[in-house]
């Protein structure tokens, strides 16, 4: 059985008034402290051919690959 969490009203107030983006920094944080191993979702996404073949090559000069470089992108534009 779980345990019951209770908050004070001063606490409900509090996030009855965050922005959005103190929302996500909240999740965010949250899904950090986690540490889970997440599944990735397989997508598919339209990208100009010059733009992906470009960044692909940056890529690799600098030792990279670049499905990771376009998360950790992600990631930090959320940051």
């Amino acid at each position: 059985m779980r345990p019951v969490q209770y908050f004070s009203d001063e606490y409900l107030d509090q996030c009855h008034g965050a922005t959005p983006k103190q929302v996500l920094t909240f999740l965010e944080n949250y899904r950090q402290m986690q540490a889970v191993e997440v599944k990735s979702k397989l997508i598919s996404i339209k990208i100009p051919e010059p733009l992906l073949a470009t960044f692909r090559q940056k890529c690799e000069l600098n030792g990279l690959k670049y499905q990771t470089q376009i998360k950790k992108l992600m990631k930090d534009w959320l940051a």
